[in-house]
Protein backbone atom coordinates (compact mmCIF):
# COMPACT_ATOMS: atom_id res chain seq x y z
CA UNK A 1 0.00 0.00 0.00
CA UNK A 2 2.96 2.38 0.96
CA UNK A 3 4.41 1.55 -2.46
CA UNK A 4 1.34 2.49 -4.48
CA UNK A 5 0.42 5.56 -2.68
CA UNK A 6 4.38 6.73 -3.50
CA UNK A 7 3.82 6.04 -7.16
CA UNK A 8 0.64 7.92 -6.92
CA UNK A 9 2.71 10.69 -5.19
CA UNK A 10 5.56 10.41 -7.82
CA UNK A 11 2.79 10.44 -11.13
CA UNK A 12 1.11 13.51 -9.52
CA UNK A 13 4.81 15.02 -9.44
CA UNK A 14 6.05 14.34 -12.65
CA UNK A 15 2.55 15.33 -14.35
CA UNK A 16 2.11 18.49 -12.85
CA UNK A 17 5.47 19.53 -13.38
CA UNK A 18 5.07 18.28 -17.10
CA UNK A 19 2.14 20.73 -16.85
CA UNK A 20 3.98 23.80 -15.89
CA UNK A 21 6.37 23.47 -18.24
CA UNK A 22 4.53 25.32 -21.04
CA UNK A 23 3.06 27.87 -18.74
CA UNK A 24 6.60 28.92 -17.25
CA UNK A 25 7.65 28.99 -21.45
CA UNK A 26 4.72 31.21 -21.80
CA UNK A 27 5.61 33.54 -18.17
CA UNK A 28 8.93 33.97 -19.90
CA UNK A 29 7.98 34.38 -23.39
CA UNK A 30 5.71 37.30 -22.05
CA UNK A 31 8.13 39.01 -20.12
CA UNK A 32 10.15 38.86 -23.21
CA UNK A 33 9.86 42.31 -24.08
CA UNK A 34 8.81 43.08 -27.65
CA UNK A 35 10.08 45.94 -29.95
CA UNK A 36 7.18 47.22 -32.75
CA UNK A 37 9.18 48.00 -35.87
CA UNK A 38 7.46 50.64 -38.57
CA UNK A 39 8.37 50.49 -42.14
CA UNK A 40 7.39 51.95 -45.64
CA UNK A 41 8.30 49.20 -47.33
CA UNK A 42 7.43 45.60 -47.46
CA UNK A 43 8.46 42.31 -45.80
CA UNK A 44 9.51 40.70 -49.54
CA UNK A 45 11.05 43.89 -50.34
CA UNK A 46 12.87 44.79 -46.86
CA UNK A 47 14.98 41.63 -46.33
CA UNK A 48 18.25 42.95 -45.96
CA UNK A 49 17.13 46.12 -44.03
CA UNK A 50 15.47 43.95 -41.51
CA UNK A 51 18.02 41.59 -41.41
CA UNK A 52 20.72 44.89 -40.67
CA UNK A 53 18.99 46.15 -37.86
CA UNK A 54 18.69 42.69 -36.67
CA UNK A 55 22.35 42.74 -37.02
CA UNK A 56 22.52 45.76 -34.48
CA UNK A 57 20.57 43.99 -31.94
CA UNK A 58 22.34 41.10 -32.24
CA UNK A 59 25.83 43.20 -31.33
CA UNK A 60 24.01 44.73 -28.05
CA UNK A 61 23.03 41.19 -26.88
CA UNK A 62 19.20 40.90 -28.27
CA UNK A 63 18.49 37.95 -30.19
CA UNK A 64 14.67 37.30 -31.64
CA UNK A 65 13.27 34.66 -29.73
CA UNK A 66 15.31 34.71 -27.53
CA UNK A 67 15.38 37.40 -25.48
CA UNK A 68 13.48 40.30 -27.67
CA UNK A 69 10.33 39.85 -30.02
CA UNK A 70 9.80 41.81 -32.83
CA UNK A 71 6.29 43.23 -34.14
CA UNK A 72 6.85 44.46 -37.64
CA UNK A 73 4.14 46.66 -39.54
CA UNK A 74 4.54 47.55 -42.99
CA UNK A 75 3.07 50.30 -44.77
CA UNK A 76 3.68 48.34 -48.41
CA UNK A 77 4.49 52.30 -49.67
CA UNK A 78 1.03 53.92 -48.40
CA UNK A 79 2.04 56.47 -46.34
CA UNK A 80 -1.17 57.07 -44.89
CA UNK A 81 -1.41 53.71 -43.25
CA UNK A 82 1.24 55.08 -40.95
CA UNK A 83 -1.36 56.60 -38.23
CA UNK A 84 -3.11 53.19 -37.37
CA UNK A 85 -0.09 50.86 -37.81
CA UNK A 86 1.72 53.47 -35.01
CA UNK A 87 -1.61 52.98 -32.91
CA UNK A 88 -1.83 49.76 -33.07
CA UNK A 89 1.82 49.13 -31.66
CA UNK A 90 0.99 51.11 -29.11
CA UNK A 91 -2.36 49.57 -28.39
CA UNK A 92 -0.16 46.32 -27.87
CA UNK A 93 2.31 48.30 -25.17
CA UNK A 94 5.71 47.24 -27.51
CA UNK A 95 9.05 48.23 -25.38
CA UNK A 96 9.94 50.39 -28.34
CA UNK A 97 9.27 51.54 -31.38
CA UNK A 98 12.10 51.27 -33.92
CA UNK A 99 11.09 53.48 -37.32
CA UNK A 100 14.12 52.72 -39.63
CA UNK A 101 13.12 54.01 -42.86
CA UNK A 102 11.86 57.11 -43.17
CA UNK A 103 10.72 60.58 -41.15
CA UNK A 104 7.20 59.27 -42.29
CA UNK A 105 6.75 56.39 -39.82
CA UNK A 106 8.71 58.34 -37.09
CA UNK A 107 6.31 61.40 -37.13
CA UNK A 108 3.37 58.52 -36.75
CA UNK A 109 4.87 57.27 -33.65
CA UNK A 110 5.45 60.58 -32.06
CA UNK A 111 1.81 61.41 -32.95
CA UNK A 112 0.30 58.25 -31.33
CA UNK A 113 2.76 57.81 -28.22
CA UNK A 114 4.83 60.50 -25.77
CA UNK A 115 5.77 57.69 -23.67
CA UNK A 116 7.15 54.48 -25.46
CA UNK A 117 10.63 55.36 -26.53
CA UNK A 118 10.72 55.76 -30.27
CA UNK A 119 14.39 55.18 -32.49
CA UNK A 120 14.04 56.57 -36.09
CA UNK A 121 16.07 56.50 -39.32
CA UNK A 122 15.69 59.47 -41.21
CA UNK A 123 16.92 60.57 -44.81
CA UNK A 124 16.19 64.79 -43.44
CA UNK A 125 16.89 67.02 -40.25
CA UNK A 126 15.00 65.51 -37.53
CA UNK A 127 14.99 69.03 -36.02
CA UNK A 128 13.81 70.91 -38.78
CA UNK A 129 11.25 67.96 -39.16
CA UNK A 130 9.90 68.19 -35.35
CA UNK A 131 11.08 64.82 -34.38
CA UNK A 132 13.61 65.82 -31.43
CA UNK A 133 14.18 69.62 -29.86
CA UNK A 134 18.42 69.49 -30.80
CA UNK A 135 20.51 66.53 -32.32
CA UNK A 136 22.58 66.50 -28.96
CA UNK A 137 19.54 66.38 -26.54
CA UNK A 138 16.69 65.35 -28.26
CA UNK A 139 14.34 65.83 -25.32
CA UNK A 140 11.25 63.46 -25.25
CA UNK A 141 10.72 59.83 -26.00
CA UNK A 142 12.39 60.23 -29.67
CA UNK A 143 16.16 59.36 -30.64
CA UNK A 144 17.99 57.98 -33.66
CA UNK A 145 20.13 58.15 -37.06
CA UNK A 146 19.83 60.74 -39.77
CA UNK A 147 21.45 59.21 -42.84
CA UNK A 148 21.67 62.14 -44.57
CA UNK A 149 19.90 60.88 -47.81
CA UNK A 150 18.25 65.05 -48.48
CA UNK A 151 21.15 66.94 -47.30
CA UNK A 152 22.82 64.96 -50.02
CA UNK A 153 21.18 66.64 -53.07
CA UNK A 154 23.42 69.27 -53.78
CA UNK A 155 26.06 66.64 -53.99
CA UNK A 156 24.23 64.58 -56.46
CA UNK A 157 23.36 67.49 -58.81
CA UNK A 158 27.35 68.05 -59.00
CA UNK A 159 28.03 64.25 -59.53
CA UNK A 160 24.66 64.56 -62.56
CA UNK A 161 26.72 66.97 -64.22
CA UNK A 162 29.68 65.81 -64.19
CA UNK A 163 28.72 63.16 -65.71
CA UNK A 164 26.43 64.28 -68.12
CA UNK A 165 27.61 68.09 -68.50
CA UNK A 166 25.31 68.98 -71.37
CA UNK A 167 22.25 68.05 -69.36
CA UNK A 168 19.68 71.19 -68.95
CA UNK A 169 16.40 70.11 -68.10
CA UNK A 170 16.34 67.93 -64.72
CA UNK A 171 13.38 65.80 -63.97
CA UNK A 172 13.28 65.89 -60.12
CA UNK A 173 10.40 62.95 -58.96
CA UNK A 174 8.83 63.24 -55.91
CA UNK A 175 6.14 61.95 -53.96
CA UNK A 176 4.01 64.39 -52.29
CA UNK A 177 2.88 62.13 -49.15
CA UNK A 178 6.32 61.29 -48.22
CA UNK A 179 7.80 64.50 -46.10
CA UNK A 180 10.42 64.58 -47.22
CA UNK A 181 10.14 64.72 -50.94
CA UNK A 182 9.29 68.78 -51.27
CA UNK A 183 12.96 69.39 -48.98
CA UNK A 184 14.28 67.50 -52.47
CA UNK A 185 12.93 69.64 -54.55
CA UNK A 186 14.04 72.39 -52.90
CA UNK A 187 17.24 71.53 -52.52
CA UNK A 188 17.65 69.95 -55.57
CA UNK A 189 16.41 73.50 -57.18
CA UNK A 190 18.72 75.64 -55.12
CA UNK A 191 21.76 73.22 -56.53
CA UNK A 192 20.79 73.79 -59.83
CA UNK A 193 24.01 75.86 -61.81
CA UNK A 194 22.28 76.51 -64.98
CA UNK A 195 20.01 73.49 -65.19
CA UNK A 196 16.29 73.97 -65.12
CA UNK A 197 14.59 71.87 -62.31
CA UNK A 198 10.92 70.27 -63.73
CA UNK A 199 8.80 68.94 -60.60
CA UNK A 200 7.16 65.89 -61.38
CA UNK A 201 4.86 64.03 -58.49
CA UNK A 202 4.28 60.38 -58.20
CA UNK A 203 1.88 59.48 -55.99
CA UNK A 204 1.36 56.00 -56.54
CA UNK A 205 2.73 53.26 -58.71
CA UNK A 206 0.24 53.45 -61.23
CA UNK A 207 1.44 57.23 -61.21
CA UNK A 208 4.73 56.04 -62.68
CA UNK A 209 4.33 55.52 -66.30
CA UNK A 210 2.47 58.54 -66.48
CA UNK A 211 5.20 60.48 -64.92
CA UNK A 212 7.23 59.17 -67.29
CA UNK A 213 5.04 60.21 -70.30
CA UNK A 214 4.75 63.32 -68.99
CA UNK A 215 9.27 63.83 -68.68
CA UNK A 216 9.55 62.74 -72.70
CA UNK A 217 6.64 65.38 -73.81
CA UNK A 218 8.69 68.20 -71.62
CA UNK A 219 11.61 67.15 -72.87
CA UNK A 220 13.74 66.51 -69.47
CA UNK A 221 17.71 65.62 -70.01
CA UNK A 222 17.96 63.88 -66.93
CA UNK A 223 16.29 62.50 -63.81
CA UNK A 224 16.56 63.36 -59.94
CA UNK A 225 15.00 60.64 -58.08
CA UNK A 226 13.66 61.39 -54.75
CA UNK A 227 14.92 59.27 -51.65
CA UNK A 228 12.43 57.24 -49.60
CA UNK A 229 11.23 53.90 -49.32
CA UNK A 230 8.14 54.94 -52.38
CA UNK A 231 10.61 55.03 -55.12
CA UNK A 232 12.88 53.01 -53.54
CA UNK A 233 10.51 49.91 -53.73
CA UNK A 234 9.90 50.35 -57.33
CA UNK A 235 13.56 51.00 -58.32
CA UNK A 236 13.22 47.85 -61.27
CA UNK A 237 10.57 50.06 -63.16
CA UNK A 238 12.06 53.17 -62.16
CA UNK A 239 15.81 51.99 -63.96
CA UNK A 240 13.83 50.09 -66.82
CA UNK A 241 12.40 53.54 -67.77
CA UNK A 242 14.66 55.61 -67.70
CA UNK A 243 16.87 53.29 -69.56
CA UNK A 244 13.90 53.09 -72.25
CA UNK A 245 13.46 56.70 -72.55
CA UNK A 246 17.27 57.30 -72.39
CA UNK A 247 17.57 59.21 -69.47
CA UNK A 248 20.46 59.57 -67.43
CA UNK A 249 19.53 59.22 -63.91
CA UNK A 250 20.69 59.41 -60.24
CA UNK A 251 19.26 58.06 -56.99
CA UNK A 252 19.93 57.71 -53.21
CA UNK A 253 21.05 54.18 -52.78
CA UNK A 254 23.23 51.34 -54.22
CA UNK A 255 20.36 49.37 -54.54
CA UNK A 256 19.53 50.96 -58.20
CA UNK A 257 23.03 50.83 -59.71
CA UNK A 258 22.44 47.44 -58.43
CA UNK A 259 19.53 46.72 -61.20
CA UNK A 260 20.37 48.77 -63.73
CA UNK A 261 20.25 52.39 -62.79
CA UNK A 262 23.03 54.53 -63.93
CA UNK A 263 24.61 56.09 -60.85
CA UNK A 264 23.68 56.45 -56.56
CA UNK A 265 25.17 58.51 -54.16
CA UNK A 266 24.18 58.31 -50.47
CA UNK A 267 24.53 56.85 -47.21
CA UNK A 268 25.21 53.24 -46.41
CA UNK A 269 21.60 52.46 -45.73
CA UNK A 270 22.48 48.88 -44.30
CA UNK A 271 24.92 50.45 -41.86
CA UNK A 272 21.86 53.10 -40.56
CA UNK A 273 19.40 50.29 -40.00
CA UNK A 274 22.20 48.08 -37.96
CA UNK A 275 22.65 51.53 -35.55
CA UNK A 276 19.16 51.86 -35.29
CA UNK A 277 19.18 48.43 -34.15
CA UNK A 278 22.22 49.03 -31.92
CA UNK A 279 20.07 52.47 -30.77
CA UNK A 280 17.16 50.15 -29.83
CA UNK A 281 18.76 47.66 -27.63
CA UNK A 282 20.58 50.38 -25.98
CA UNK A 283 17.48 51.66 -24.94
CA UNK A 284 15.64 47.98 -23.77
CA UNK A 285 18.96 47.99 -21.55
CA UNK A 286 17.63 51.25 -19.77
CA UNK A 287 18.97 54.40 -21.70
CA UNK A 288 16.41 56.93 -21.86
CA UNK A 289 15.64 58.70 -25.50
CA UNK A 290 16.61 62.46 -24.04
CA UNK A 291 19.77 60.83 -22.69
CA UNK A 292 21.00 60.23 -26.37
CA UNK A 293 22.10 62.21 -29.09
CA UNK A 294 20.83 62.09 -32.74
CA UNK A 295 23.84 59.94 -34.62
CA UNK A 296 24.79 61.33 -37.68
CA UNK A 297 25.54 58.33 -40.77
CA UNK A 298 29.48 58.95 -41.99
CA UNK A 299 29.49 56.44 -44.24
CA UNK A 300 28.93 57.38 -48.31
CA UNK A 301 29.55 56.09 -50.84
CA UNK A 302 28.93 56.11 -54.87
CA UNK A 303 28.29 54.05 -57.28
CA UNK A 304 28.38 53.67 -60.72
CA UNK A 305 26.65 51.36 -63.36
CA UNK A 306 29.07 51.58 -66.21
CA UNK A 307 27.28 48.93 -68.54
CA UNK A 308 24.00 51.53 -68.16
CA UNK A 309 26.67 54.56 -68.75
CA UNK A 310 27.45 53.08 -71.94
CA UNK A 311 24.05 52.31 -72.98
CA UNK A 312 23.32 56.12 -72.67
CA UNK A 313 26.93 56.81 -74.98
CA UNK A 314 27.63 58.49 -71.81
CA UNK A 315 31.57 58.78 -71.33
CA UNK A 316 32.01 58.57 -67.87
CA UNK A 317 34.91 60.98 -66.48
CA UNK A 318 38.22 59.06 -64.96
CA UNK A 319 38.35 61.34 -62.03
CA UNK A 320 34.78 60.26 -61.39
CA UNK A 321 35.47 56.56 -61.82
CA UNK A 322 38.37 56.93 -59.75
CA UNK A 323 36.46 57.75 -56.81
CA UNK A 324 33.88 55.31 -57.01
CA UNK A 325 33.53 52.99 -54.21
CA UNK A 326 31.69 50.34 -57.17
CA UNK A 327 31.66 50.45 -60.37
CA UNK A 328 29.30 47.88 -62.17
CA UNK A 329 30.04 45.97 -65.43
Amino acid sequence: MASYIARRKFLATLLGGAAAWPLAARAQQSAMPVIGYLDAGSAAERTRQVAAFRKGLGETGYQEGQNVALELRWAEGQYGRFGELAADLVRRRVSVIATPGGAAAALAAKAATATIPIVFGVGSDPVQAGLVASLNRPGGNVTGINFFTVELVAKRMQLMRELAPAVKRVAVLVNPTDPEGYQTLRDAQAAADGQQIVAVEVASGSDIDAAFARMAREQVDALFVAPGTFFNTRRVQLAILAARHALPAIYSVRAYPEVGGLISYGTDVLDAFRQVGVYTARILKGARPADLPVLQSTKFELVINLNTARALGLEVPPTLLARADEVIE
